[in-house]
Order: C-alpha cells, then sequence, then structure tokens
C-alpha cells in the first residue's frame, strides 16, 4: 500500500526584523532584504540548524516568531524513520554543533540539504548565497556590525558557535522550556533517541555485573543482591539502568514500541528479499586485513581498520564506527596503487555488515561524499571480481527495510558534471548485473532486480528508472534464461507493469508473447 506523503514547506525568516532593508545601505553601502534564518517543514516539525546543533520545534515555534514567509517546497513520501535515522547520522558528522559557521556553514546550507534529501527540491539560490555576497574582506566587519546592531540581543540569540555567551533573560528561558517540552512530546524522535546509549550501557552493566560475580567468588566483596536484583528487572524490561532511572518518557517507550511493531508487520507483508546470507563475516574480514598487509595505511586508516574488526568480528554495534569510517572507504575503493583484491575483500565485507539491521546509520553518513554509489555508478569499468562483490553488498543492502530504502532515494548530486542518484546507482549496477555474460554476476544481479521490482514504494520512486530495468528484464527474457532467473524476471516484470504505464507498451511491442511463460 502506498505511504501517506508529507508536505515540506520552508519557513524564512529575517533575522533584523525588516531593519536590515532600511539601514543596510548606511551600515554596509548596499541595500539587503533581510539577513535570512531558515528551517523546513515536514511531518509537522521544524528542522533547523544553529549552534546547538540541528533542533527541530513545532512549526513556528522558536524564538524568532512566525516566518517572514512560507514556501513550499512540495511533498516527501521518505519514511519519517529514514529521515530520523538521517538526521542522526548528519548531526553526527557534517551538521555537529562545533561546524556551525555563521556566514559558511549554517542553517540554509542544512536546509538545501534536508530539501534535497525529501523531495529534491532547492531553496532560493539568494538565500543559500546571501554570505558568498558579502564575505569580501571589506564588508565581512560591516555584516557583522550590522548583526550586531540589528538582531536583539546579538546574533548570538539565534546563531551560537558553541556556548551562549549573553545571559539568558527569564523570558527567554522560559521559552526555551517550551521548545524543550514540545520537542520531547514527538514521539517519532523520542522513540530513537537513547539506542546506541542503550547498548553501551547494556554491554557495560553486564560486564559489571559479571566482575562483581567474580570478586563474590573470590571473597573480595559482599553479596549485592539489591544491586543485582535492580540489573536483572533493567535487563527484563529491555533498557539500560541509566536510561531506567532517567527514564524516556511513556509515551516515548510506547511509541517506540508501536514502531517496532509497524516494522515487524511491514516485514512480514513485504515479499521475502533474495539475499545472500551465507557470507561469513569473519573470513571476508582476515582476507581484508591479509590484502591490507604492507599497504602504506596511516594511523587513521588502522583506526577505522579496527573499528572494522569490531563491527563485523566481535559483533558490536554500527556506533563504533567512527565519522572517518567512509572516508576509509573511500580511498580504499579509489587508490590506484592498491590491489583489486583489497576492494573485493572489502566490498564483501560491506556485504556482511549489509545484513546488519542497524548498517543504515552507517549508510547515512555516505550523504555528502557518497563514497560508495559514485563508485557504483562506475561498475562497468570495475574487474568482474570487484562487479560481483559490489552487486552482492546492493543486494543483501534489501535484508532490511531502511536500508533498502536508502538504495532508492532519489535526490540528485553532480558526480564527473552528470546528475547522479542513489535510485541512479543502483539500476546501473542492477541493469549491468543482470545482462552479464558472467552467470555468477547475473545470478546475484536477478536477484537485485527482483528485490527492486517487490519494494513497496511511491510510483514516484521509479518514474526515470521503470523503463530502464523493464527494457534489460526483455533482453534478458530473450536469451532463454533458466528457471530460477526467468521466475526472477518475470516477477520483477510484473511488477513493473503495475508500477509503470510505459511497461506493458513496452512488453507489446518487444515481446516475449506472457503466455510462453504460463
Amino acid at each position: 500500500m502506498a505511504e501517506q506523503g508529507s508536505t515540506v514547506e520552508l519557513y524564512i525568516y529575517d533575522l533584523t526584523n525588516g531593519l536590515a532593508s532600511l539601514l543596510s545601505p548606511s551600515i554596509i553601502g548596499r541595500q539587503i532584504e533581510g539577513v535570512w534564518h531558515t528551517g523546513v517543514v515536514a511531518y509537522g516539525r521544524e528542522f533547523f540548524f544553529g549552534g546547538g546543533g540541528i533542533s527541530s520545534c513545532a512549526p513556528g515555534g522558536t524564538q524568532l516568531g512566525p516566518p517572514h514567509r512560507v514556501e513550499a517546497l512540495g511533498q516527501t513520501f521518505v519514511p519519517f524513520q529514514v529521515f530520523a535515522d538521517y538526521l542522526q547520522g548528519l548531526s553526527a558528522t557534517t551538521y555537529s554543533p562545533s561546524s556551525y559557521n555563521l556566514l559558511e556553514h549554517n542553517c540554509n546550507h542544512f536546509s538545501e540539504e534536508i530539501a534535497q534529501f525529501l523531495c529534491s527540491a532547492h531553496i532560493p539560490k539568494h538565500i543559500v548565497a546571501q554570505p558568498e555576497e558579502l564575505l569580501a574582506p571589506s564588508t565581512r566587519a560591516a555584516v557583522q556590525a550590522l548583526l550586531d546592531n540589528l538582531v536583539p540581543h546579538g546574533p548570538q540569540m539565534i546563531y551560537t558557535n558553541g556556548a551562549r555567551h549573553r545571559q539568558d533573560s527569564p523570558d527567554y528561558l522560559t521559552l526555551n522550556t517550551q521548545i524543550e517540552e514540545a520537542r520531547a512530546a514527538s514521539q517519532e524522535l523520542d522513540a530513537r533517541r537513547s539506542t546506541l546509549a542503550e547498548k553501551l550501557a547494556r554491554k557495560e552493566r553486564r560486564r559489571d555485573k559479571k566482575r562483581k560475580k567474580q570478586q563474590r567468588e573470590r571473597g573480595d566483596a559482599p553479596p549485592d543482591d539489591d544491586d543485582d536484583d535492580m540489573a536483572e528487572a533493567v535487563e527484563a524490561a529491555g533498557a539500560p539502568e541509566e536510561l531506567s532511572r532517567a527514564g524516556p518518557s511513556s509515551d516515548a517507550l510506547a511509541a517506540e514500541a508501536d514502531e517496532r511493531r509497524q516494522d515487524e508487520l511491514r516485514k512480514r507483508s513485504r515479499d521475502p528479499p533474495i539475499v545472500f546470507s551465507d557470507i561469513d563475516a569473519v573470513q571476508e574480514y582476515e582476507k581484508l586485513a591479509k590484502a591490507l598487509e604492507g599497504a602504506p595505511l596511516s594511523p587513521e586508516d588502522r583506526q577505522s581498520l579496527d573499528e572494522l574488526q569490531q563491527y563485523l568480528v566481535q559483533g558490536e554495534g554500527s556506533w563504533v564506527l567512527g565519522d572517518d569510517f567512509l572516508a576509509f572507504v573511500g580511498r580504499l575503493l579509489n587508490e590506484p596503487s592498491l590491489s583489486s583484491e583489497v576492494r573485493v575483500a572489502l566490498l564483501r565485507c560491506l556485504a556482511a555488515g549489509a545484513l546488519r539491521d542497524d548498517v543504515s546509520l552507517l549508510l547515512h553518513q555516505d550523504r555528502r561524499h557518497h563514497a560508495l554509489l559514485n563508485y557504483a555508478a562506475a561498475v562497468d569499468t570495475h574487474p568482474p571480481a570487484e562487479q560481483h562483490a559490489l552487486a552482492l553488498f546492493l543486494c543483501n543492502l534489501f535484508e532490511n527495510i531502511s536500508s533498502s530504502e536508502w538504495l532508492l532515494y532519489i535526490s540528485e548530486w553532480e558526480h564527473n558534471g552528470q546528475p547522479l542518484s542513489n535510485i541512479r546507482a543502483t539500476t546501473k549496477v542492477c541493469v549491468h548485473s543482470c545482462l552479464s555474460a558472467d552467470l555468477e554476476l547475473r545470478d546475484v544481479g536477478t536477484a537485485l532486480m527482483h528485490n527492486i521490482a517487490t519494494k513497496e514504494v511511491k510510483t514516484v520512486v521509479f518514474d526515470e528508472v521503470c523503463v530502464e530495468l523493464a527494457m534489460a528484464l526483455l533482453q534478458l527474457l530473450q536469451w532463454a534464461p533458466g528457471e530460477e532467473h526467468l521466475w526472477r524476471a518475470c516477477k520483477a516484470l510484473a511488477r513493473f507493469v503495475a508500477h509503470s504505464q510505459d511497461v506493458p507498451q513496452l512488453v507489446a511491442m518487444i515481446g516475449p508473447d506472457p503466455s510462453a511463460f504460463r
């Protein structure tokens, strides 16, 4: 069933409340309409970026008051939980509190980024470009003076880089408390707020419990039944001790439980994906480590390799993969001095990790550099072994709903002078693999084609690629493939017929006759 879309709007605020238009000629020598702050409204919340990092509130609920104007950006069909995971990745990387810069990396750059992510829209160019127009050394001090004179209490009222340097008034504290309460009331955000902390706390609690048990066995410490009983009760409740004391609200816990039920229902109702779960994560990591022996690795590279070992071999959560991990992946995939064996081993490690339900948190960190999908878009230039490992990685990402949805995002970026998106890179790997003369690659390619076609997404996602995928299937059917590949192709083609009005016409013109496959 198609999901209900959410309206996406841009809220535009003038930090000077109209004074910039009047006073800018005398202060900076030319007139500007306003000093702009923006937030993006979707899913009934307003999302914005400032010195405190990424924040959200009720639409128009910041200390700026009502917006100067509102512009419609479109509709999004990205599930809210995918968007929440994406924001979590941004908040830890490119849009962390410490990355904020008043003129060069601000709320407007953030609004442009998430508008592209949600509905492939752009915010007005003059808003994003305003800092660049005012960045000349001769005007920088004047711009700062303008903000100091026109923005109530100085620009730190809205924009801070680290701690605030002003005394908070009682009115501001009251309003800020109300904003925080509204944010806490958002069930969707609360439901995910403590996942990583929970894993860490559980692990530490188990270690502490084991340590106490060993001490009691040696007679070094008296038994502490109360603490053990509390730990067991907390463990049974599925929450770490720290959270049980500070505790998420009952509404948040109920929302989290409901979200898990919904995810489970979605998994049960969907067509089972075809994945290759027989891949051994430990063996693949050992192959990668051996292939990198003697390679000139920096200390950062070795740290990332150790993080991968913790993730794949020791079974730690994706939280162990640091902010530089995907940069490390990009270097290995694109460094010409490294052997193809390194890239194959790395991709097979990723294919093993793709089967885990927390891999989506890693994928969303690739939003800025697109290391994985830029490499995927050049699939036809890679050696056969790399092509197979790459297709295996993409295919296994369909094991979980959130990672499969990441593969089908339609927001674009520029690569080698051409527009590229997640779904276009995925489509290219799929078509190339399906039509390969290599039967092993074709096997993975037809599985990937099946997974894409049976994915329950909005028809708009397939508008630009549906015909391309269907043409590949029709060509494959002309080759009289084996029964397993034939079944996957026919099932995928039937789904594409439902997704696009153009596909039935292609079948009628090109053939084969559907009755031949009764």
